[in-house]
């Protein structure tokens, strides 16, 4: 369910809630290797599966298998939602399609502190999809009630990629997109994305200890 908001574009988002846009370029700064069953099948998903005739056979056939790919790394630290309700207030209340957040060490039903606003899957408007993502991306910042910890935001029609992410009152805009074809840069974009939320989890943690 998309939130419920009349705003329908980011920067129609951006100018409401008063977010400053940057762009940048998305820096690798983790590798690991997909494994091969997983590569195999996304390969015969993309020559043999009509995979782009819905929104839904999108995510279920590339985006879905490629993001738990990349998470089952990370299993101990966070956890993985499909269309897990966002709930903050009026404007900002939905149904992302995929959500990754921190573990909660209350058990894997608990959610808890959600990280990365994955993945408003549109077929080829990513202008509305970004609109989406930005308000779920809003959203879990003020549900988590905090400005210091990033939240990722991932755009995709299964076959290209786009990354964003908002800090503060910055939202920034990776400006080089991602594509299945490259499916080992692909997948090590989103290892990376995982890292990032690991190390600013394990700082957050920190200065919240002290």
């Amino acid at each position: 369910m998309a939130f419920t908001n009349q705003l329908k574009s980011l920067s129609a988002v951006l100018k409401h809630y008063k977010i400053h846009y940057a762009e940048a370029d998305f820096v690798i700064i983790k590798t690991a290797i997909m494994q091969e069953a997983v590569q195999q099948d996304i390969v015969f998903t993309l020559k043999e599966v009509a995979y782009n005739v819905s929104e839904a056979a999108i995510c279920e056939n590339l985006i879905y298998p490629l993001l738990k790919a990349a998470w089952k790394l990370y299993a101990d630290i966070f956890s993985i939602w499909s269309h897990q309700s966002l709930e903050y207030d009026d404007n900002l209340t939905g149904i992302p399609d995929y959500l990754i957040s921190k573990r909660s060490e209350l058990g894997k039903i608990i959610f808890d502190f959600p990280l990365l606003a994955v993945v408003e899957a549109k077929k080829d408007n990513f202008s509305q999809g970004w609109a989406q993502c930005s308000l779920e991306m809003v959203a879990i910042q003020k549900i988590n009630n905090t400005e210091h910890l990033a939240v990722y935001g991932l755009v995709s029609n299964g076959e290209v990629w786009e990354i964003a992410k908002l800090e503060q009152q910055r939202f920034t805009f990776y400006t080089k997109r991602f594509v299945i074809e490259d499916l080992d840069v692909l997948f090590n974009v989103l290892v990376s994305i995982l890292e990032l939320c690991k190390l600013q989890l394990a700082a957050f943690d920190l200065s919240t200890h002290k």
